[in-house]
């Protein structure tokens, strides 16, 4: 069983290369471990890079088992599994799209003939395409959007399902979009929207089974998402100025939230959501 998978689809520019990207994030754990996630098994898709790669390595330093599930960068992800291993832990790296139950079907495969089960469910791939008039927005970018934004999520998480008990926990990325709105993510905002809803639903369904489900909604953060298509590239240099703190959020400045989530440290809570976002006001 390779590590590397090729993957169903590859688009142009989305989700982009980190290895491209200038300045470069900041995704390395800023704090030791502290066994926090010692032994458990994670699963981390779109954790090739950005908030995805920062989750990851940080699992991995509270001694996680990871497995990070990807589109199609495939050096990003070699990066990723590589800092993972240099933490000390297993770790390996799918290449699929998630839009298809099937091949959710075979990374649940994958993931529990390796390490035997899943303990740590992380849905955060995602993408956004900005349109500034929502008669430009396709059929087919529409569709593609909740595609990969949502139904990925119920895909994956219907896939894992069995493999899920009491203790396990499920986190799911959301967006400040959801809450405070975006004009040119029309799209994408109506994704989160969604996400949201399904976290807040899904922790219902699965309490009594002793299963958290939680999201955290990142504001404006630095990863190749927006550089490479998710923003206009006149936006890019003022990228996250807007916000209270007048600047973007570093990837290793929100992992620490899914960290939360996924230990016994948040054991008193499901349906919940955080906000590492620089400083905006919203509801909960």
């Amino acid at each position: 069983m390779s590590e590397i998978v090729e993957p169903m689809i590859h688009e142009d520019r989305l989700p982009g290369e980190e290895s491209k990207l200038s300045p470069q994030p900041e995704w390395e754990p800023r704090y030791p471990g502290s066994g926090r996630l010692q032994d458990k098994v994670a699963i981390v898709t779109g954790g090739d890079s950005g908030i995805g790669r920062a989750t990851a390595v940080l699992f991995a330093r509270e001694g996680a088992k990871v497995a990070i599930v990807y589109l199609c960068e495939h050096e990003d992800a070699e990066k990723t599994v590589a800092a993972c291993k240099d933490e000390g832990a297993e770790a390996i790296a799918i290449a699929a799209d998630l839009g298809y139950p099937k091949m959710c079907d075979r990374v649940i495969a994958e993931v529990t003939e390796k390490f035997g089960g899943i303990d740590v469910l992380v849905n955060n791939a995602g993408e956004q395409h900005p349109d500034d008039d929502i008669r430009d927005i396709t059929e087919e970018q529409l569709k593609r959007t909740f595609q990969s934004n949502i139904f990925s999520m119920f895909y994956l998480t219907q896939a894992a399902r069995s493999h899920l008990r009491k203790g396990a926990a499920i986190i799911n990325c959301t967006s400040v979009t959801m809450y405070k709105g975006s004009a040119n993510l029309l799209d994408y905002s109506a994704t989160k929207g969604a996400i949201t809803a399904f976290t807040r639903s899904l922790s219902q369904n699965l309490v009594g089974e002793g299963i958290r489900v939680n999201a955290v909604a990142p504001g404006p953060i630095w990863t190749p998402l927006n550089p490479f298509g998710g923003q206009p590239p006149e936006d890019i240099p003022d990228f996250g100025k807007d916000t209270p703190m007048g600047r973007p959020g570093q990837p290793n400045e929100v992992a620490p939230a899914f960290l939360f989530l996924a230990c016994d440290d948040s054991s008193y809570m499901t349906g919940q959501v955080l906000h590492p976002n620089g400083g905006y006001v919203v509801g909960g």
